[in-house]
């Protein structure tokens, strides 16, 4: 039998269908550090760096938001959650960071991630999503 050629590193990106552009492009960019790297309005697309990831923003009113149906709501998310890798971690400057901003994090637990089990705290962005903030393992 041949041998699995498939080796996945990491996440190389994860898309979110969204109807209010600017306010969850702000959150990713000014809120959580990521930089808007390419937009595509052609697409109704942008794609923000999250290190050696990309979310991609797919705005509802665009072509392809249009193309993946109805819009997501309180009863039909179009994302469980996307746990972000923080490094450095320092989580008293983070939950200081998170609370100036107007947000109130779920209580922080150790939970299981690709590196083993690290401190995380859940937020939400303005379109409902769940926003997993991990560190290492033993911080």
């Amino acid at each position: 039998m041949q041998a699995n050629p498939i080796n996945i590193r990491a996440i190389d990106h994860i898309v979110l269908r969204i109807a209010d552009v600017e306010g969850v492009t702000a959150f990713y960019r000014d809120l959580l550090g990521c930089r808007v790297e390419k937009v595509q309005t052609d697409l109704g697309l942008i794609q923000l760096r999250a290190g050696d990831s990309l979310i991609d923003l797919v705005d509802l009113a665009g072509p392809l938001g249009r193309q993946g149906g109805a819009a997501p709501g309180a009863e039909g998310h179009n994302l469980d959650h996307v746990c972000l890798r923080l490094q450095p971690f320092d989580r008293e400057a983070i939950l200081a960071w998170l609370k100036a901003a107007g947000l109130e994090p779920g209580d922080w637990a150790e939970r299981y991630g690709a590196e083993g089990r690290g401190p995380s705290v859940y937020i939400a962005d303005p379109a409902g999503n769940t926003v997993e903030l991990k560190g290492p393992p033993g911080a």
